[in-house]
């Protein structure tokens, strides 16, 4: 029988308005700085649904509806048995006003064919693309944390 792992999980959601995506220019003090979409951990006994509806409201100020699943993106850290799955949606329908001072970093309308001119990880980068095309996908990474290398990684477009 396979080891239990310790599971951490996360969401991410890309506003929508017409041609423009919202996204939050996160600074280096915060992790992971550039540019990256509204998104955090699940909390318990929060659906993940629900969970990216709050976090959503949280960053942004923004509540928002018909959140559309695009996808799961599974991080696994073999040398900590770790397993991240952080469940990615869209939403083009939302309520409020941003946030003037918001707590991830500083919100920017950006218009989607532009996106990828700004500065970010390297994995949004890479997974940015798959949000805005038709269907779903999974990304799955294998990490291993001693050498900090990748040891596999699957994208599927499904």
């Amino acid at each position: 029988m396979a080891e239990s792992s310790k599971i951490t999980l996360m969401t991410m959601c890309l506003v929508l308005d017409g041609d423009k995506v919202l996204l939050i220019e996160r600074p280096p003090e915060k992790g992971f700085p550039g540019y990256i979409g509204a998104g955090g951990k699940v909390d318990y006994p929060e659906s993940i649904a629900e969970g990216a509806i709050r976090e959503v409201k949280e960053e942004t100020g923004l509540t928002v509806t018909k959140l559309i699943y695009k996808g799961l993106d599974e991080f696994t850290d073999l040398s900590e048995n770790l397993r991240y799955m952080v469940f990615n949606y869209t939403a083009a329908e939302f309520e409020g006003e941003l946030l003037e001072n918001p707590p991830e970093g500083k919100l920017k309308w950006v218009p989607v064919a532009e996106a990828l001119e700004l500065p970010m990880q390297g994995w949004f980068r890479e997974r940015f693309p798959l949000f805005f095309e038709e269907g779903t996908f999974e990304v799955h990474k294998r990490w291993d944390g001693v050498q900090k290398d990748a040891l596999k990684e699957s994208i599927r477009k499904l």
